[in-house]
């Protein structure tokens, strides 16, 4: 497959992008000791929310409430509030049981867009129309409403998701119909440490204003877990499915390029926590950083291969790691290339570049 590949170096200071339960940075062991750890779910929500603001065709949202925008949606049809009601539970809960404790919930998270949302209730209105509307005491209700919203589904036309790029970036499973299931196009790994991290406690005090002067100590006391981290990312994107039906076939090449430069320029400089829905004590301790250096390649077959390996034996060195990691990352891509033979259409470097003419470098193949 046709395939586009960054390869990231980016150095974090003092903060915590990604907490686990407790509220400890995340790690993981590779190569035998202790790393600073992002997942990559906590990455793509960044890229995906940068993306949004940069690219319009970046509209898809994720959610448990879908059933009052559908029923918003059947109303605009002309129908009435009982039946645009009942309707938008239907197929909310063809596409996600419904939440037997909140009504207004579906049990799972679906990534949708308003255009596919008006247009399922297009489509199910359609059918209820011409076939009647199905009665709750039918004993084939369930079985029924899952059939209508699957029709319904399959005759929404594919340039819906123009206005949902993302949803083809990143992709999406509906395990009650399959066919609205979407493999993602881009693949990331989880960001580690390129050396040995151990995480850090950070004790703090707060001062009471209005407390009296004679009054001693602090109005509250606390700790908070951090790290500092020279973290390698790993991102690719399978060209080739983007112009699959299912993805962004609807597209022309130019937009499809819009589209991938969106993402690559989201994928570097966006960072968890900087987002007012995930905030990652972006005032306290501010991560937000760019990448050092940045590798991006295009090939023409085959699969996407991260170099972590590089980082297998631990980067050590008491004057900065950037430097040396960097080191490592080149030596790891040349050794690839020449044992595995691996052929390219184009690369590019940061800081060799700028940023906009590496991107328009690597889109250049798209196509």
């Amino acid at each position: 497959m046709k395939h586009l590949e960054l390869h990231i170096l980016q150095s974090v200071p003092v903060t915590c992008l990604n907490r686990d339960d407790l509220g400890s940075p995340k790690t993981a062991f590779f190569g035998g000791t202790q790393r600073a750890r992002v997942s990559s779910q906590s990455w793509k929500r960044a890229i995906r929310e940068y993306a949004h603001e940069i690219c319009p065709y970046f509209e898809g949202k994720r959610s448990r409430l879908i059933i009052e925008p559908l029923r918003e949606a059947f109303i605009k049809l002309g129908n009435t509030e009982q039946i645009s009601l009942k309707w938008a539970k239907e197929v909310a809960g063809s596409l996600a049981s419904l939440d037997s404790e909140n009504e207004n919930k579906v049990k799972t998270i679906f990534f949708t867009s308003n255009a596919e949302i008006e247009h399922l209730a297009l489509e199910y209105d359609k059918i209820s129309k011409e076939k009647g509307d199905i009665p709750d005491d039918d004993k084939k209700y369930k079985e029924k409403t899952k059939r209508r919203t699957k029709d319904a589904a399959k005759n929404i036309d594919a340039t819906i998701y123009k206005d949902a790029a993302d949803i083809s970036m990143f992709g999406r499973m509906v395990a009650s119909d399959h066919s609205l299931t979407i493999e993602g196009a881009a693949m990331f790994n989880h960001p580690i440490s390129t050396h040995k991290v151990d995480n850090e406690l950070d004790f703090f005090a707060a001062v009471d204003d209005w407390q009296k002067q004679e009054d001693s100590g602090a109005g509250m006391t606390g700790t908070l877990e951090f790290n500092s981290s020279v973290y390698y990312r790993f991102s690719a994107l399978n060209l080739d499915m983007l112009k699959d039906k299912k993805h962004l076939e609807c597209m022309t090449v130019e937009e499809r390029k819009q589209v991938v430069s969106a993402f690559i320029q989201a994928t570097l400089e966006a960072v968890p926590g900087m987002t007012q829905s995930n905030s990652g004590r972006k005032n306290s301790m501010n991560g937000y950083t760019r990448p050092s250096y940045v590798l991006g390649i295009v090939r023409g077959k085959g699969h996407p291969i991260q170099f972590i390996n590089a980082f297998e034996e631990p980067v050590w060195s008491g004057n900065g790691i950037m430097k040396a990691s960097i080191e490592k990352l080149k030596k790891e891509e040349e050794s690839q290339k020449k044992i595995w033979k691996l052929q390219e259409l184009g690369r590019s470097e940061i800081p060799e570049k700028d940023i906009d003419t590496f991107i328009k470098e690597m889109v250049k193949h798209v196509d």
